[in-house]
């Protein structure tokens, strides 16, 4: 009897020992969970900020409000170009520039007529001929068979083509003066943004029946289309 209680009593020793000797897994398996927890949240996290796109928003178009006509007006009455500079119209300097300068070439070319036949006209009227030093001396020969009225009409012609000339180079300015004043005038009178928009395209227009003829019932045309969004 007590050999067998004494074996028994190894047994369940034994057996406790070996559930005592049970690996502890909790810990191992906390780490493991709050490591997975933790890449999921960031995997999750990367994913919605990916699949969340903000919309892009437009920049609405306010048109320039500081811009001042006698800002432009006043650039071109100093310098000729610098208002439509100022007003961004950059294609109207070379168009500026020429006119001046044919005004300013045909009043040089006409001016040099004008002295050469007043110097012929004073000569005629005053009965005297220039020295042979003088500048004038071989035109003088050269026109000397011209009646003095032909001399005396062709230096009233060269002279009212220099003025005309010297009018139009001041008025031409003036009137650079001016379009810089009305481009930045309405520069802004017209402006739209981008909450209106335009299209433009060909497009075929159906005739009256009275106005058709065996060529057909259609004429070409542009079709515009305003749209508010």
């Amino acid at each position: 009897m007590n050999k067998h209680l004494l074996l028994f009593s190894l047994l369940l020793l034994l057996t406790a020992t070996a559930f005592a000797q049970k690996p502890d897994t909790s810990g191992t398996n906390k780490k493991t969970r709050a490591k997975d927890t933790l890449r999921s949240t960031k995997y999750d996290t990367t994913v919605t900020q990916r699949a969340i796109i903000k919309p892009k928003t437009e920049k609405i178009y306010h048109p320039d409000s500081l811009h001042s006509p006698h800002t432009a007006v006043m650039r071109s009455i100093i310098i000729p170009g610098w208002g439509q500079l100022y007003n961004h119209r950059w294609w109207k300097v070379p168009l500026i520039y020429g006119g001046l300068v044919t005004l300013a070439y045909l009043e040089h070319w006409n001016n040099g007529y004008y002295q050469q036949f007043l110097a012929l006209s004073q000569f005629r009227e005053h009965g005297t001929q220039p020295a042979t030093t003088n500048k004038y001396y071989t035109l003088y020969q050269e026109y000397a068979a011209v009646p003095d009225q032909s001399l005396y009409d062709a230096t009233d012609a060269y002279r009212r083509d220099r003025d005309l000339c010297i009018i139009g180079f001041v008025g031409f300015w003036f009137i650079n003066a001016i379009d810089a004043y009305i481009d930045a005038k309405f520069i802004n009178a017209y402006a739209i943004d981008n909450n209106l928009s335009m299209s433009i395209k060909p497009s075929l227009l159906n005739q009256p029946a009275y106005a058709q003829n065996s060529v057909g019932s259609y004429i070409p045309g542009i079709k515009i289309t305003f749209a508010f969004k």
